[in-house]
């Protein structure tokens, strides 16, 4: 166990950006799969601006690699379009 006051501070921050990251992942995630499973063009073309942002966002914070946030966003953009 950590015997400083910062160390334990350090371990009390980590556990909260953990869960907040975690909530935050999640929550994109939730959203891409809302945007994969839309049938309607109109709505997924609605919804993808903030879909976007949201990636955008993970990887700007460094919870997803930006490569992966471009991908994300490269596969949403062509299936929206193929719609």
């Amino acid at each position: 166990m950590a015997n400083h006051k910062s160390a334990l501070k350090r371990i009390r921050r980590n556990e909260a950006v953990r869960l907040r990251n975690r909530y935050q992942h999640k929550t994109v995630r939730n959203a891409i799969k809302k945007l994969r499973s839309e049938e309607d063009k109109k709505a997924a073309e609605a919804l993808l601006p903030t879909v976007v942002g949201m990636i955008d966002k993970l990887a700007k914070k460094n919870i997803i690699h930006n490569n992966k946030a471009a991908n994300l966003k490269s596969k949403l953009m062509t299936q929206v379009a193929a719609m």
